[in-house]
């Protein structure tokens, strides 16, 4: 009998101490990116052009298609983690999709270069203990966990095999990374994967988490094409968060994740390019595992195209408009125990969409994130990035020729910029 009650007693301490090691840990995204809907041109592909009257057809200047859907394919894509970690979880996203969606089989690995992969990293992911999957419309898949050893600043190759059409697929346009996309076959499980075509697009692939002690926590950074990174040099990994990222790991801050959540062409009030943000807001802050910071930049392409004697009457804007978009994000982190940072407006005098009457809303509502004391924190991209001879327009050392996004010296610039005792890292 009290050799029965001393095993009891054991295992149950076995249970608490399992239970408290567990609760030192949780799960942080250390990547992930926006989805947004495929649209789908009609027609001949961009770039097509119908021939002079009477003139013999010519060939146009080859474009690549847009990718309309997969088939029977598998998709190799590379994503760069921010901090690193032991154990990983992918998720897969219908978010835009309308019908199920099969999901054939699933590997992820340390990338070793190009398409290629270590191969004593390959892990195949389970879904509920299966390798394969359906996802209902609108609906993410999280994989099991996975015993992977993952470094900081690392590249992940993702392969995911669709064995049947698709549609449309749910995507992030801007990825900035190369995407290798397979012939007929699953090739998840390939060391070197033979691509019949690229692009730089994520698709159906919305986040990747480690597990990480407790006292780890996850920026944010919400906005538009110049936190996705337009621009910047494909797979150098140069946007500002990227930059952000670099920094922070040099300053030895393994606490604290960051991913991107800019989309090109996104606009806080109306809809553009994907969701306004305020309709984006849930799914791509609040329900990020870690969350603790979150940065606004975002409401150029708001001014751009609501300001000006060319605006259309259903797209004007006024500074009091964007203050109040600003202020329900703010509020609704804050319900959620997320600090927020305000990031001021970059220069755009000089883009094609520039207006006198857009800069006057622009400078009022850099003043107002500067002096309202609404956000916990500011940080000064406009500083960073202006003309010090015209504080309207951007650097010209910045200048990428739109006179609206940065380079990779500009993005760079941006991070820089970036106080990290806003996030309790000491210099």
């Amino acid at each position: 009998m009290k050799l029965r009650t001393l095993l009891v007693l054991v295992l149950l301490g076995n249970v608490a101490f399992a239970q408290k090691n567990s609760a030192q840990e949780h799960w942080v995204a250390t990547w992930a990116a926006s989805m947004l809907q495929t649209n789908v041109p009609a027609g001949p592909p961009p770039g097509a052009a119908a021939p002079a009257q009477g003139a013999p057809p010519t060939a146009a200047p080859a474009k690549p298609q847009p990718v309309r859907s997969f088939n029977n394919q598998t998709l190799r894509m590379v994503v760069r983690t921010s901090i690193g970690g032991r154990r990983i979880r992918v998720t897969l996203a219908n978010t835009f999709g309308t019908i199920r969606l099969p999901i054939g089989s699933a590997h992820v690995a340390l990338r070793d270069s190009e398409s290629a992969i270590i191969p004593a990293s390959d892990h195949a992911l389970t879904f509920g203990g299966k390798p394969s999957a359906v996802m209902n419309p609108g609906a993410v898949l999280v994989s099991d966990p996975v015993d992977l050893t993952v470094p900081a600043l690392g590249d992940l190759a993702v392969s995911v095999f669709f064995p049947a059409d698709t549609g449309p697929p749910t995507q992030h346009g801007t990825g900035l990374h190369t995407t290798y996309i397979s012939g007929d076959g699953d090739f998840t499980a390939k060391p070197d994967f033979m691509a019949s075509r690229t692009t730089n697009s994520w698709y159906f692939l919305s986040s990747v988490d480690v597990v990480a002690p407790d006292n780890t926590g996850l920026i944010v950074a919400f906005g538009d094409s110049i936190t996705d990174g337009a621009t910047s040099t494909n797979n150098a990994d140069a946007s500002w968060p990227s930059g952000l990222a670099k920094r922070l790991a040099a300053a030895g801050a393994a606490s604290l994740a960051v991913v991107n959540q800019g989309i090109s062409g996104n606009r806080v009030l109306r809809e553009n390019t994907g969701v306004n943000a305020l309709a984006r807001f849930d799914r791509d802050v609040l329900a990020q595992p870690g969350v603790k910071y979150l940065m606004i930049l975002e409401g150029i392409n708001d001014i751009g195209r609501g300001a000006g004697a060319n605006a259309a009457p259903a797209e004007a804007i006024t500074t009091d408009d964007l203050i109040g978009a600003y202020r329900q994000m703010i509020d609704r982190a804050h319900m959620h125990g997320i600090k927020v940072i305000g990031c001021t407006l970059t220069p755009y005098q000089g883009a094609a969409y520039y207006s006198d009457a857009g800069e006057v809303i622009r400078s009022a509502v850099n003043d107002w994130i500067r002096t309202s004391r609404a956000f916990d924190a500011v940080v000064d991209f406009d500083k960073a990035t202006q003309d010090p001879a015209n504080r309207k327009q951007l650097n010209p050392a910045y200048n990428i020729m739109d006179h609206l996004h940065p380079n990779d010296a500009g993005y760079k610039a941006m991070a820089d910029a970036i106080d990290l005792s806003i996030f309790g890292v000491k210099k």
